[in-house]
């Protein structure tokens, strides 16, 4: 998103209330009407469902600058996910008609709006591919490529991924078992194409696990 487009945004939620969250604190609850669209600023924030055997499925994760929830925005239907934050958020919420309004007056917002509704459908598809046909360790590898193309810092020839993952979360967004995790990500480790402690990855070389993914 380029300065002036970022400048208009902040200026119009500017004007509304910031809200702060904690680490773990529900932002927004499944099946709840969310009064308003959150504008991001700061800190990360998951999307995900509960299944039927009470396991949490992350579908998404958002990051500085965002908006959540869109489908009740754009379609007005309310959302069957839960939002929580990852680590303290920062959000500012707008009423949706104010949205509406504003977004419609300014086109290059909402050009970067769709562009990245399109290039989040890109990730999805990528996942589904793999989630519908791959194994286990092209799940996996799949799952660790986005989370480095999304939130990865480079470093040298490294990428970090500091967004302090679990095996249950990497198992609830690959749809594995974490031992199923625990277990490819060691197979990756003895390999020296990453590092995984204290919950973050270090993808020691990208091409490589990329590599990993192609020969499944």
């Amino acid at each position: 998103m380029d300065d002036l487009a970022k400048r208009k945004l902040d200026n119009f939620f500017g004007n509304f209330k910031k809200h702060n969250f904690r680490a773990k604190e529900i932002v927004i609850r499944a099946d709840e009407d969310p009064q308003g669209i959150f504008y991001l600023t700061g800190g990360m924030v998951k999307m995900y469902a509960i299944s039927a055997r009470g396991e949490e499925l992350v579908i998404n994760i958002f990051r500085p600058v965002s908006f959540f929830p869109m489908a009740w925005v754009l379609n007005n239907s309310i959302s069957h996910y839960y939002f929580e934050a990852v680590s303290p958020v920062t959000a500012w919420k707008a009423p949706k008609e104010e949205f509406l309004k504003f977004i419609k007056n300014e086109p290059e917002i909402l050009f970067d709006l769709v562009k990245r509704i399109y290039a989040g459908l890109e990730g999805y598809f990528s996942r589904m591919e793999y989630l519908m046909s791959g194994s286990a360790r092209s799940k996996l590898i799949m799952e660790i490529l986005i989370s480095a193309k999304r939130f990865g810092k480079k470093e040298g020839d490294a990428v970090t991924v500091d967004l302090k993952l679990t095996e249950k979360d990497l198992a609830s967004q690959s749809g594995m078992t974490r031992e199923t995790v625990s277990r490819e990500i060691s197979k990756l480790k003895e390999k020296g194409i990453l590092t995984y402690q204290k919950n973050i990855l270090v993808i020691k070389d990208l091409y490589k696990l990329e590599s990993e993914l192609a020969s499944d």
